[in-house]
């Protein structure tokens, strides 16, 4: 069927885009463009495939759902100005060169991509100054949308695209880079980065749950194979509902930046790249790059063991419970409660070093050959996929990103030499890539060699640390950060760790010190009882304002708050689902008791139309 994408709000047509387009009516484009999408989206369904089942583990929320769909038809309407704009021209011009603002205004707003640019509102009250929303929003006040769940990945270099606009390197092969077309990602896979299972080196500093670790914080700030990222902000938490009263999970933040990210870019790295705290930055920009979310943290894909081991409470092989290949454990929840819980896997994550990232065996067969095997319907690649990711999202290549570091440029196979100890590798990676600079950059970084007392080479390194800095700088609620803790508090948060959070939260009595480090049972390991722990009691809150104010009314469908913030108290007001609030949110208390009439919540009448 023949769609047209974009319609001029008058009657006259869009010469000044370079093709006539009739006046139809924008209902029907809306609905020939839901039919299109419609019957794109539902083609082979039914079949459980490995694609559909990796993008059934990254299913988004209904809201990341509705933007990415919205995102998608506006691509899309772009795509057919493109061809339209070249066909008339008859050559390669990008689209928006000819396109006037407002009529790029129009094709968001057609598209449904309009309402999510703009900025949202914020509120301003005492909660809001203590406690950040769920999604990040409004954490810096200039920037509301800096580092907020549902927004696109920030690009810290222009992308490469072979069209300009959203086609990948290698898609076209007539198109070639320094002389010769880029290898397919397969071939990259299958020649360099695959290794059997057999041909594991094992890492002798540290443990296996360092690799889960990494997984954990990076599906939680960059939570992107299926759909945008949830929330920039190291919280560990996902909520369905505004959690604007609760503290997130400052530990986390701890715990990540204190015992995690050193042993993985090293310790001069992170002196350069992320150093001491200085205060909140509201010119940093904590938007999780691209560069990151698609390349750079994706280095632990190579630390991940093909065999997944669980151990008894003595920390010994247990027959009924014996060890699992990765790939029979994928879609499995039902052994977690049929074959001994959590506990078993957690002991085996503490008391088995992790896979070691060797250049000459990057990723095992597991990953490489049966990611998601449920049926005869193949299985996935992740090692492709990642590849596959990176150019798709516009990455540009090796080269690029080493002179953003301000690395030295690699030109030869002599320069490869100088970072990459396997010389072997380097023959592999110039035999299909010719030229340093076509290297896909997940894999140039993949394969440099660690610097000293790090789990990565120079370019990941600085990555990491780069986005981890602008993490905790751009962030107004850093647990570091004035006024966001009393130095007891921070004293106590100080004291938590990755062994307290598993004490706190399973069956396990004996843990390591380190959970990250390496240790022999008995040894190496602790009583829970002996392992630091938070006082909660540096949290207590004592109101005592009710004495001169009294209690605040209670509102009918609503609830309140208290809060206090520089010495004065107040209570804030919200309504429950399908009501809103009339009158003032926030109440303070003053020497004459509270300065406004508590607020009353009304329901909200829905005027449903539909129109034909």
């Amino acid at each position: 069927f023949y769609t047209v994408i974009i319609l001029h709000e008058s009657s006259q047509v869009l010469c000044a885009a370079g093709f006539n387009i009739p006046n139809i009516d924008k209902y029907n484009l809306l609905m020939s463009l839901l039919f299109y999408f419609y019957y794109r989206n539902s083609q082979g369904k039914g079949t459980a495939s490995p694609t559909s089942l990796l993008a059934f583990s990254k299913f988004p929320e209904q809201d990341s759902q509705d933007i990415s769909q919205a995102a998608e038809r506006m691509e899309m309407s772009i795509q057919v100005l493109k061809q339209n704009v070249c066909q008339k021209h008859k050559r390669s011009l990008h689209p928006t060169d000819l396109l006037s603002a407002d009529l790029l205004t129009m094709i968001a707003n057609i598209s449904g991509c309009l309402p999510y640019m703009l900025p949202p509102k914020c509120p301003n009250n005492c909660l809001a100054n203590k406690y950040r929303l769920i999604t990040g929003a409004c954490n810096n006040r200039y920037h509301t949308r800096w580092g907020a769940s549902n927004t696109a990945l920030a690009r810290w270099l222009p992308p490469a695209y072979e069209d300009g606009l959203s086609q990948p390197r290698g898609w076209d092969p007539s198109v070639q880079y320094n002389g010769v077309q880029l290898p397919l990602v397969r071939e990259v896979t299958r020649k360099i980065i695959h290794t059997s299972n057999d041909a594991v080196t094992e890492d002798n500093l540290y443990s296996d749950i360092i690799m889960v670790w990494g997984q954990y914080i990076d599906h939680d700030i960059s939570f992107t194979p299926q759909s945008i990222s949830r929330t920039s902000f190291l919280t560990g938490k996902e909520c369905q509902m505004t959690c604007e009263r609760q503290n997130p999970c400052f530990p986390i933040k701890i715990i990540t930046l204190r015992d995690y990210i050193p042993k993985i870019i090293g310790p001069d790295a992170f002196n350069q790249y992320i150093g001491l705290y200085k205060g909140y930055d509201p010119t940093v920009n904590p938007t999780v790059s691209n560069i990151f979310a698609t390349a750079a943290f994706r280095f632990g894909h190579a630390t991940i063991q093909p065999i997944v081991r669980r151990l008894n409470a003595q920390y010994l092989d247990d027959p009924e419970l014996p060890h699992l290949q990765l790939h029979e454990v994928f879609f499995s929840p039902w052994r977690l409660i049929k074959e001994g819980g959590l506990d078993p896997l957690i002991r085996g994550l503490l008391a088995h070093p992790a896979k070691l990232q060797v250049q000459g065996q990057l990723m095992n067969e597991e990953l490489t050959d049966k990611l998601f095997v449920l049926s005869n319907n193949g299985s996935l690649d992740l090692a492709s996929l990642n590849l596959q990711r990176g150019r798709d999202h516009g990455l540009p290549g090796y080269n690029d990103w080493r002179e953003f570091c301000g690395l030295p440029e690699l030109e030869t196979q002599t320069d490869l030499n100088t970072i990459i100890a396997n010389q072997k590798i380097t023959e592999k990676i110039m035999e299909l890539y010719h030229n340093p600079s076509n290297i896909d950059v997940w894999l140039g970084g993949l394969v440099e060699d660690f610097l000293p007392g790090a789990r990565t080479g120079p370019l990941f390194a600085c990555l990491i640390g780069k986005q981890m800095k602008a993490l905790r700088d751009g962030d107004r609620f850093w647990w570091e950060n004035d006024n966001v803790f009393t130095e007891a508090q921070k004293n106590e948060l100080k004291k938590h760790s990755l062994s307290r959070v598993i004490c706190d939260n399973t069956g396990i009595s004996d843990v390591p010190v380190d959970a990250f480090q390496l240790g022999k049972f008995p040894q190496d390991f602790k009583h829970c009882s002996n392992i630091d722990g938070m006082n909660l009691e540096a949290w207590q809150e004592i109101f005592q304002e009710e004495e001169m104010c009294g209690t605040p009314k209670h509102v009918e469908n609503g609830n309140f708050v208290y809060c206090s913030e520089f010495g004065e108290s107040t209570v804030t007001y919200s309504c429950q689902h399908g009501f809103q609030l009339q009158g003032e949110e926030q109440l303070s208390c003053t020497s004459k008791g509270w300065n406004f009439q508590a607020p009353v919540c009304i329901g909200i009448s829905l005027d449903i139309c539909i129109c034909f």
